[in-house]
Protein backbone atom coordinates (compact mmCIF):
# COMPACT_ATOMS: atom_id res chain seq x y z
CA UNK A 1 0.00 0.00 0.00
CA UNK A 2 1.08 3.26 -1.28
CA UNK A 3 0.41 6.57 1.09
CA UNK A 4 0.70 9.58 -0.61
CA UNK A 5 0.52 13.23 0.62
CA UNK A 6 0.29 16.12 -1.94
CA UNK A 7 0.54 19.65 -0.93
CA UNK A 8 -1.00 22.42 -2.73
CA UNK A 9 -3.33 24.15 -4.68
CA UNK A 10 -6.19 21.99 -6.56
CA UNK A 11 -5.34 19.26 -3.41
CA UNK A 12 -8.79 18.09 -3.18
CA UNK A 13 -8.74 17.05 -6.98
CA UNK A 14 -5.46 15.37 -6.70
CA UNK A 15 -6.60 13.41 -3.47
CA UNK A 16 -9.45 11.99 -5.50
CA UNK A 17 -7.97 11.24 -8.58
CA UNK A 18 -4.90 9.22 -6.76
CA UNK A 19 -7.70 7.91 -4.57
CA UNK A 20 -8.87 5.60 -7.65
CA UNK A 21 -5.52 4.24 -7.90
CA UNK A 22 -4.75 0.54 -6.90
CA UNK A 23 -2.84 0.22 -3.68
CA UNK A 24 -3.04 3.62 -2.43
CA UNK A 25 -4.25 6.12 -0.06
CA UNK A 26 -4.05 9.57 -0.58
CA UNK A 27 -3.99 12.62 1.96
CA UNK A 28 -3.55 16.23 1.14
CA UNK A 29 -2.84 19.86 2.63
CA UNK A 30 -4.61 22.48 0.88
CA UNK A 31 -2.34 25.76 1.75
CA UNK A 32 -4.77 28.58 0.60
CA UNK A 33 -7.89 29.27 1.14
CA UNK A 34 -10.70 27.02 0.17
CA UNK A 35 -14.22 29.01 0.57
CA UNK A 36 -14.88 28.15 -3.08
CA UNK A 37 -14.58 24.48 -2.87
CA UNK A 38 -17.11 22.54 -4.09
CA UNK A 39 -19.28 20.23 -2.40
CA UNK A 40 -16.70 16.93 -3.53
CA UNK A 41 -13.59 18.63 -1.65
CA UNK A 42 -15.68 19.74 1.75
CA UNK A 43 -16.38 16.04 1.60
CA UNK A 44 -12.78 15.48 1.74
CA UNK A 45 -12.34 17.83 4.50
CA UNK A 46 -15.09 16.46 6.64
CA UNK A 47 -13.18 13.15 6.05
CA UNK A 48 -10.30 14.45 7.42
CA UNK A 49 -8.47 12.99 3.95
CA UNK A 50 -7.64 17.07 3.25
CA UNK A 51 -6.33 19.49 5.94
CA UNK A 52 -6.38 23.15 5.47
CA UNK A 53 -3.22 24.04 6.40
CA UNK A 54 -0.28 26.69 6.87
CA UNK A 55 2.80 24.98 5.78
CA UNK A 56 5.09 27.58 7.60
CA UNK A 57 4.01 25.08 10.71
CA UNK A 58 5.25 22.01 11.24
CA UNK A 59 2.95 19.35 9.87
CA UNK A 60 1.05 17.04 11.92
CA UNK A 61 2.84 13.91 10.99
CA UNK A 62 5.06 11.28 12.17
CA UNK A 63 8.42 10.79 10.45
CA UNK A 64 7.60 8.64 7.29
CA UNK A 65 4.26 8.81 7.46
CA UNK A 66 4.08 8.71 3.68
CA UNK A 67 5.51 6.78 1.17
CA UNK A 68 5.75 9.90 -1.13
CA UNK A 69 5.23 13.32 -0.60
CA UNK A 70 4.33 15.41 -4.00
CA UNK A 71 4.66 19.23 -3.26
CA UNK A 72 3.12 21.45 -6.41
CA UNK A 73 3.14 25.44 -6.77
CA UNK A 74 3.63 26.22 -2.85
CA UNK A 75 7.17 26.53 -2.40
CA UNK A 76 7.47 29.38 -4.73
CA UNK A 77 5.67 31.49 -2.47
CA UNK A 78 7.44 31.00 0.40
CA UNK A 79 10.51 32.95 1.20
CA UNK A 80 13.75 31.35 2.45
CA UNK A 81 12.97 31.76 5.92
CA UNK A 82 9.96 30.00 5.65
CA UNK A 83 11.42 27.34 3.04
CA UNK A 84 14.24 26.62 5.99
CA UNK A 85 11.81 24.51 8.15
CA UNK A 86 9.22 23.76 5.76
CA UNK A 87 11.39 21.98 2.91
CA UNK A 88 12.92 19.76 5.68
CA UNK A 89 9.44 18.99 7.52
CA UNK A 90 8.23 17.76 4.01
CA UNK A 91 10.96 15.49 3.78
CA UNK A 92 10.42 14.35 7.25
CA UNK A 93 7.47 12.99 6.58
CA UNK A 94 8.37 11.07 3.68
CA UNK A 95 9.56 7.44 3.34
CA UNK A 96 10.50 6.57 -0.16
CA UNK A 97 11.19 10.53 -1.44
CA UNK A 98 9.50 13.62 -2.01
CA UNK A 99 8.74 15.54 -5.47
CA UNK A 100 8.88 19.15 -5.58
CA UNK A 101 7.22 20.50 -9.08
CA UNK A 102 7.70 24.89 -9.06
CA UNK A 103 7.65 28.14 -11.30
CA UNK A 104 9.62 27.40 -14.65
CA UNK A 105 12.42 30.77 -14.42
CA UNK A 106 11.39 31.47 -17.81
CA UNK A 107 8.24 32.56 -16.84
CA UNK A 108 8.85 35.40 -14.33
CA UNK A 109 5.62 37.47 -13.62
CA UNK A 110 2.97 35.71 -11.52
CA UNK A 111 -0.24 36.41 -12.89
CA UNK A 112 -2.58 39.37 -11.32
CA UNK A 113 -4.82 36.43 -10.15
CA UNK A 114 -2.00 34.00 -8.65
CA UNK A 115 -0.61 37.25 -6.41
CA UNK A 116 -4.21 38.34 -4.65
CA UNK A 117 -5.23 34.19 -4.44
CA UNK A 118 -1.86 33.57 -2.86
CA UNK A 119 -1.19 37.37 -0.87
CA UNK A 120 2.29 37.28 -2.68
CA UNK A 121 3.86 37.03 -5.94
CA UNK A 122 5.27 33.84 -6.41
CA UNK A 123 9.42 33.81 -6.62
CA UNK A 124 10.67 32.44 -9.55
CA UNK A 125 13.90 30.66 -8.60
CA UNK A 126 16.26 29.16 -11.03
CA UNK A 127 17.25 24.99 -10.76
CA UNK A 128 20.88 26.34 -9.86
CA UNK A 129 19.00 28.51 -7.13
CA UNK A 130 16.72 24.96 -6.03
CA UNK A 131 20.07 22.53 -5.96
CA UNK A 132 22.34 25.55 -4.01
CA UNK A 133 19.30 25.63 -1.55
CA UNK A 134 18.94 22.03 -1.38
CA UNK A 135 22.76 21.49 -0.70
CA UNK A 136 22.85 23.94 2.38
CA UNK A 137 19.91 21.81 4.02
CA UNK A 138 21.37 18.81 3.66
CA UNK A 139 18.66 17.74 1.12
CA UNK A 140 19.78 15.05 -1.74
CA UNK A 141 18.53 15.07 -5.59
CA UNK A 142 17.60 11.32 -5.99
CA UNK A 143 19.79 10.85 -9.47
CA UNK A 144 18.23 7.46 -10.18
CA UNK A 145 15.02 8.61 -10.39
CA UNK A 146 15.85 11.77 -12.03
CA UNK A 147 17.69 9.66 -14.55
CA UNK A 148 13.90 7.87 -15.39
CA UNK A 149 12.12 10.60 -15.31
CA UNK A 150 14.15 12.06 -18.25
CA UNK A 151 14.30 8.84 -19.75
CA UNK A 152 10.45 8.29 -19.53
CA UNK A 153 9.83 11.71 -20.53
CA UNK A 154 12.03 12.00 -23.76
CA UNK A 155 10.39 8.51 -24.60
CA UNK A 156 7.24 10.27 -24.41
CA UNK A 157 7.77 13.48 -25.94
CA UNK A 158 7.06 15.15 -22.42
CA UNK A 159 8.28 18.63 -22.24
CA UNK A 160 7.48 19.90 -18.48
CA UNK A 161 6.14 23.90 -18.16
CA UNK A 162 8.05 23.61 -14.69
CA UNK A 163 11.00 22.61 -13.06
CA UNK A 164 10.62 19.20 -11.42
CA UNK A 165 12.83 17.98 -8.08
CA UNK A 166 12.97 14.43 -7.09
CA UNK A 167 14.55 14.67 -3.31
CA UNK A 168 15.75 11.43 -1.07
CA UNK A 169 14.01 11.38 1.69
CA UNK A 170 16.24 11.23 5.52
CA UNK A 171 17.31 8.00 6.65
Amino acid sequence: MHKVLHVGPDTCYVVSKLQKEDETEAWGIEPYDIEDADSSCKSLIRRGNVRVADIKFPLPYRPKSFSLVIVSDTLDYLSPRYLNKTLPDLVRVSADGLVIFTGFPSNQKAKVADVSKFGRAAKMRSGSWWVKFFLQNNLEENEAINKKFEQASTQSSFVPKCQIFHLKSLH
